[in-house]
């Protein structure tokens, strides 16, 4: 944990390890004011949210309640917001998270549950607003708020543009902040348009206030409203003006913040004792790196007073023995030698004429890359799969979960449609298959599970799709393996929980393959969580085969949602047009996630546009550090280096 105070943090701000560890102190913290105002014979009063942040802190309260006797007896809640339209009896609505996840588990009153109406008519609506301000104020005010943050910036419903003052109100949602919750209802077309929301007036007299941000896809918005400047743009920067907020982080949500990009800058201010910057090759790299960038210049043309005037002296001192060439000199050549058109070793001689003409590796490698959902595998790294290949590894895929939750049900039936016309050649009786899923499709409400024909041809669409991608990149065919571990399989966007059962799946098919070298998904921001726990399960095991495997290497791949810092890449794969271009046709195998996929994300492009801008920009990247113009460049990160560096 971190509770660094800095200049350049507008709120305070404290640092946990991981989001459960963040979750847990929140629930403490609330915990402790439900204890003292019931020392008091008060009423609390909380203001709660809502989406993925607050699950854990949920959980623990219910813990807190069962085993140490936390009463909900005095809590009076009113949360946040909620859709409009909506039923309350949705999967949906807010009233049906809050019951789902607290309310039922717990002692609080029925009647001191307050949730916004969805089932209104418009009319109706302003009264209402009206209505749940005056209650809050006639219960004492809000003790305690808790907030989480949009990727615009919005707290609560509170989107970009709203005042300062604002009090509860109907408010029309922007499209990104209904793209970031098309996951969780199908598609954006099924996200309400409109939500009833507490206004940032009716926040900021809250007492106390928590607001959290977890994962690495809140690092940007997170750093933008602690260190940028008030602006109703950024909802959130509000916050600033209130006496008693902490925005709580775990690391991984909290590496934009400039005491982690640039903690020289901090130590130059004084503030060295409590930062304790350590400067070896690691901190060379991320600062002169960063020197680079924000200066403009090429590695080897930086000079002193570049160093001087943006606090990295100490750098030159300790590392270069006061002479920046020596410093510039020792990461370009550190950058050099982690690009390689040989990832899994291997390289042949280095006689010019055989290291252009001979294009197998003169020793073989058994690689396992584990993809968490059918098509990470390409749209991640497609390009070093097919180099893998062609140098002659024996790669294998390891398809984790089934992904069957992102086929649109047009598309089930389409090939239960083209079953049913096979069918009438070959032989063999597919209407009445197909009449099946016709039925389960007509049936289903939205959020419902799909029925069982329905969810066998939606994980065949999948798996077929992912053999035929594996194989356009040189998999062969009897080293495609498909997992469908158990924690995906609830038919919901929202999974069980990691187990046993999970984890001995993925030990026994690293046993059985005996790799030399893993790759494996860092890329933890997609929508439901599904790589961070296929990141778990593997992280849960990789101990237990080390007797066995002491010399396995495990990397780890990024692509789809976001891409790895510079500093902390170990392995850098060079692409040619041709190797780009072919690794296009692979994503494009995964017809059913091409032109929309059911879960984009915030971010519109499909999956094939997203990798290779992000594999042109690292390209470019190193192009301006003074590297050589590549086409694009895959990156990877040893499971070592996060580990050293605590973010894992």
């Amino acid at each position: 944990m971190n509770n660094t105070t800095n200049p350049y943090e507008k709120i305070p701000v404290k640092v946990f390890n991981n989001s459960r560890c963040a979750s847990v102190w929140i629930a403490g913290e609330i915990g402790q004011i439900i204890k003292q105002k019931q020392a008091q014979q008060l009423p609390c009063v909380l203001g709660l949210a809502t989406g993925s942040t607050p699950i854990q802190v949920y959980k623990e309260l219910i813990r807190l309640h069962k085993e140490e006797g936390l009463s909900f007896q005095n809590v009076i809640t009113f949360n946040l917001d909620e859709y409009f339209p909506i039923p309350k009896e949705s999967l949906h609505s807010y009233y049906h998270f809050m019951h789902e996840n607290l309310f039922n588990h717990v002692d609080i009153k029925k009647e001191n549950i307050h949730i916004p109406d969805g089932t209104l008519i418009k009319e109706q609506i302003e009264d209402f607003c009206q209505y749940y301000e005056n209650l809050i104020l006639e219960k004492g005010g809000l003790d305690f708020q808790l907030l989480g943050i949009g990727s615009t910036g919005h707290i609560g419903f509170n989107e970009p543009g709203s005042s300062i003052n604002s009090k509860t109100r109907l408010i029309t949602l922007d499209r990104k902040t209904r793209a970031d919750a098309s996951s969780s209802f199908y598609g954006i077309e099924n996200v309400p348009k409109y939500a009833i929301t507490m206004g940032i007036g009716t926040i900021l007299q809250a007492k106390k206030i928590i607001i959290a941000a977890f994962t690495e896809g809140k690092q940007k918005i997170a750093s933008t409203v602690i260190e940028g400047a008030i602006s109703s743009q950024y909802p959130a920067t509000f916050l600033q003006n209130h006496k008693n907020t902490l925005f709580v982080l775990e690391r991984a949500s909290a590496q934009g913040l400039t005491r982690f990009q640039a903690p020289w800058l901090l130590e130059a201010q004084g503030l060295k004792g409590e930062l304790q910057i350590k400067y070896d090759l690691s901190t060379a790299k991320k600062g002169v790196i960063w020197l680079s960038q924000k200066v403009g210049k090429p590695i080897l043309r930086l000079q002193q007073e570049d160093y001087e005037d943006n606090g990295l002296l100490e750098l030159i001192t300790q590392i270069g023995q006061g002479n920046c060439g020596i410093v510039n000199l020792t990461v370009f050549r550190e950058l050099s030698q982690i690009i390689t058109g040989w990832p899994a070793g291997g390289r042949p001689d280095k006689l010019p004429e055989s290291y252009f003409t001979q294009k197998k590796a003169i020793s073989k490698q058994k690689i396992i890359i584990f993809s968490p959902h059918p098509d990470d595998d390409v749209i991640c790294m497609g390009g070093t799969m097919k180099k893998l290949t062609n140098q002659g590894h024996e790669v294998h895929v390891v398809y984790m979960v089934s992904g069957n939750l992102a086929v649109f049900d047009f598309d089930a039936l389409r090939f239960a449609d083209v079953l049913k016309e096979t069918q009438k050649m070959i032989g063999g009786n597919g209407e009445e298959f197909y009449e099946k899923v016709k039925k389960q499709i007509k049936e289903k409400k939205l959020g419902e599970v799909d029925g069982p024909d329905l969810a066998y041809i939606k994980t065949v669409i999948r798996r077929t799709e992912a053999r035929s991608a594996a194989l356009c990149t040189g998999v062969e065919e009897q080293n495609i393996h498909f997992l469908d571990l158990p924690f995906y399989e609830t038919g919901k966007s929202t999974k069980k929980p990691l187990g046993d059962e999970d984890k001995k799946i993925v030990k026994d098919i690293i046993l059985k393959i005996q790799p030399d070298q893993i790759y494996a998904a860092g890329d933890l921001t997609d929508p439901h969580g599904t790589h961070r726990v296929c990141l778990e399960s593997i992280l849960a095991v990789l101990p237990q085969v080390k007797e066995q495997l002491p010399n396995l290497n495990t990397l780890l791949y990024r692509g789809a949602w976001q891409e790895w810092e510079l500093d902390k890449v170990t392995m850098a794969v060079p692409l040619s047009p041709d190797e780009l271009y072919e690794k296009r046709i692979a994503i494009f195998k995964h017809q059913s996630q091409k032109d929309r996929p059911m879960f984009p994300g915030s971010d519109s492009r499909e999956f094939w546009q997203r990798s290779e801008s992000r594999n042109k920009e690292t390209a470019k990247l190193f192009t301006n550090l003074g590297f050589v113009n590549y086409e694009a460049l895959e990156c990877f990160v040893s499971l070592d280096v996060l580990l050293l560096l605590g973010e894992l």
